[in-house]
């Protein structure tokens, strides 16, 4: 009788403590699913009634271009042997040709006061612009004068050209001009960051024109201009290997490619387009 009472108590134990921790197990399970839920809120993006992913429109995390397809062919004596709609790539003028870019004969050449006039009339004082394919910044520091409260940001990709142009704004005491390194297909700025872009005698030049121009795009507020100066291919007299020229046409289709429209084409400089778009 004994036996049998002490029997029957443990096999109650044992059901006693099997109910215990099935019910444990259910606990921890229940606050493991709680946990595992908010941890997938968190690192979720928020999804719209659609169910799709809603993106931050001014994320900080670099701009990913859409990459172009290019075509090939033999390269000519200047260029790269890469077509962009119709056009052959020319190659890159290196940093050896920081004096090239700083001759005295720039100014009765290309009347680069001229092109500060017609900037002085767009540009804000507070403006920030970006000068794309800055090179040893002939342009930048020019341009630090028209935006006083504002900057410039000066980009190249090579990084001897950055190197320069940062010593020779910490050399001069401009504090509004600033250099950083870009990359061929990326001007690496975030979304609607600055009010304008220059580029001087460079888009010719982008190995990736259509990557590089959808990153500005990127970068312009809305509403911002483009301001593209590049020497003209329709006239024979320009000094200029022809590579290193472009058409008003050409300049407006590729522009136009990435969304930017046509305001107007300046004809008051010797050599050069004076091509203004728009955001």
């Amino acid at each position: 009788m004994y036996a049998s009472e002490m029997g029957m108590k443990l096999l109650g134990r044992k059901w006693l403590i099997w109910y215990l921790m099935l019910i444990a197990l259910g606990l921890g399970g229940l606050f493991y699913i709680g946990g595992a839920r908010e941890k997938e809120a968190a690192g979720s993006p928020e999804m719209s009634s659609e169910g799709e992913a809603k993106v931050e429109r001014n994320s900080v995390g670099p701009y990913a271009p859409k990459a172009h397809v290019y075509q090939q062919k033999e390269p000519s004596r200047d260029g790269t042997g890469k077509v962009y709609m119709g056009r052959e790539i020319s190659h890159v003028m290196g940093h050896a040709a920081i004096n090239w870019l700083e001759r005295p004969e720039r100014e009765k050449e290309e009347a680069t006061s001229r092109v500060m006039e017609g900037l002085n009339r767009e540009l804000k004082p507070d403006a920030r612009i970006v000068d794309v394919g800055s090179g040893s910044g002939y342009y930048s520091f020019s341009l630090a004068n028209l935006v006083p409260q504002g900057k410039v940001i000066g980009v190249d990709i090579q990084p001897e050209m950055v190197a320069y142009l940062t010593e020779k704004a910490q050399r001069l005491g401009v504090s509004n001009v600033e250099s950083m390194l870009g990359k061929i297909d990326s001007v690496q700025l975030p979304a609607e960051s600055v009010d304008a872009a220059i580029m001087v005698d460079a888009y010719h030049e982008f190995s990736h024109p259509n990557e590089m121009m959808q990153s500005i795009f990127y970068a312009l507020k809305p509403g911002g201009r483009i301001y593209l100066l590049e020497y003209r291919a329709e006239d024979r007299s320009v000094p200029i290997k022809p590579l290193h020229k472009m058409s008003e046409a050409q300049s407006i289709k590729e522009m136009q490619a990435v969304g930017l429209k046509h305001v107007k084409t300046e004809g008051f400089l010797p050599w050069q387009h004076f091509m203004v778009f728009e955001k």
